[in-house]
């Protein structure tokens, strides 16, 4: 007879903390596909992920480097880039048919405003129906990355603290306090794109 205390022991990727199984199955059993957003320093992936029996199907994706494809010169990591990631992978789930979508946060911790959101703001902007509380989303302005430009004019007093805080924008030919402008000629070069494959 076996004595001593029993210890069953967790799944690998739990004991990495790299899935939330109780999350993962309220997710699962929704029955809707899942708008996973990952982020990384400098690039955001956003895809559109149902679960099947025996591994994940990507319905639909887009990565932060594709935005070069729509002239895109800002960064690939920040809160502009990710909406237009968003709207990208929104739009692509669209022509697959793919009407409404649940937010998949992984095991990474929700704060309001923050890349993810700002992400699927950008899909929920492109037609696609997920559950959400508007106040978790960042506001326009930061969408448009206007924190961006105000911080630029801010450090434009200190030449060598503006090249080296900016340098990557100054780069690519881009000025730090033109992102917004920039960001909605990007969105609605996306927009224009879809529309005409219509």
């Amino acid at each position: 007879m076996v004595k001593g205390s029993h210890y069953n022991l967790p799944y690998r990727r739990r004991r990495s903390a790299k899935t939330d199984y109780a999350k993962r199955r309220r997710l699962v059993l929704s029955g809707l596909p899942r708008l996973v957003v990952r982020l990384a320093n400098k690039h955001i992936t956003v895809q559109l992920v149902e679960a099947q029996p025996t591994a994940d199907s990507v319905l639909a994706s887009a990565h932060s480097s594709e935005l070069k494809e729509y002239s895109w010169k800002g960064a690939g990591g920040n809160v502009p880039a990710a909406y237009l990631t968003g709207t990208l992978a929104g739009y692509r789930a669209k022509v697959k048919g793919i009407e409404k979508a649940v937010l998949d946060l992984g095991t990474r911790p929700a704060s309001t405003g923050a890349r993810m959101f700002a992400a699927m703001s950008g899909a929920v902007d492109s037609g696609l129906r997920i559950p959400h509380r508007s106040d978790v989303l960042p506001t326009k302005e930061r969408v448009r990355g206007e924190h961006i430009a105000a911080y630029a004019k801010i450090l434009a007093q200190d030449a060598n603290s503006y090249q080296k805080q900016f340098s990557a924008y100054l780069k690519r030919k881009l000025k730090p306090e033109d992102v917004p402008s920039h960001f909605e000629e990007v969105r609605e070069k996306i927009v224009h794109s879809f529309e005409k494959a219509k």
